[in-house]
């Protein structure tokens, strides 16, 4: 695909695992020309064709990544989560390269902290991320949940009853809850940016942002 200007940079990708592979793959879709290292020979083979250059070698040696050049590389991301060892040995190795933007997926807050102290730039925590994510979905009144990291959420969500058949001006949801209807997506069209004049269907989908217990309230709203 042609490549955007947003997306220029080469990527280095360290571990085809769930995590590596499902960030590999995202990353050539979005337009990056991907480079991975996958030590399983099976493994990488698997992925021929589908990502820029495989290389079947053990990031956690240094002499693999002087072999491909990874100080030319501007980001990369290891997802290695077999073995706390060899993610950190393959960070520290990045890290030596001197790559300026290294994303690592941590397997506990002990591993987190050790990537960070050798100079990771951006610790990842897929499954406890994922595990508050979901405990935010499982009473099915939110549709998806992404929260940052200071109590600030973004959430699409079915409209509350007080909300339906009127506009967000009448509803008062701002002032009432502490939130803002950022959009309204209606079945068949095209998301909308709210305004105060916009109408809600029963079948709409709203976008709320705002902090996450008052985000919370509101979906608490029969």
């Amino acid at each position: 695909m042609p490549r955007n200007r947003l997306f220029e940079e080469d990527v280095l990708v360290i571990g085809l695992g769930r995590f590596g592979a499902a960030a590999a793959l995202e990353l050539q879709q979005l337009g990056h020309h991907v480079v991975a290292i996958e030590q399983d020979a099976v493994l990488a083979e698997t992925f021929l064709g589908k990502i820029t250059k495989i290389v079947q070698a053990d990031a956690s040696q240094p002499t693999a990544i002087a072999a491909i050049k990874a100080r030319n590389f501007k980001l990369a991301v290891v997802g290695i989560g077999s073995s706390v060892e060899a993610s950190v040995l393959a960070s520290l190795n990045l890290v030596d390269a001197g790559i300026p933007s290294i994303w690592a997926k941590a397997l506990s807050p002990e591993h987190g902290r050790i990537l960070t102290r050798i100079g990771v730039h951006h610790v990842i925590f897929p499954e406890a991320e994922t595990g508050r994510r979901v405990a935010h979905l499982v009473n099915g009144k939110l549709m998806d949940y992404i929260e940052f990291d200071d109590g600030f959420a973004i959430v699409k969500m079915r409209p509350p009853q007080e909300t339906i058949g009127f506009t967000l001006a009448q509803t008062q949801v701002r002032s009432k809850y502490g939130v803002t209807v950022v959009g309204v997506k209606s079945p068949g069209e095209d998301f909308t940016y709210a305004q105060a004049d916009t109408k809600v269907s029963a079948h709409d989908t709203l976008i709320v942002s705002g902090p996450t217990d008052l985000i919370e309230r509101l979906a608490s709203r029969p």
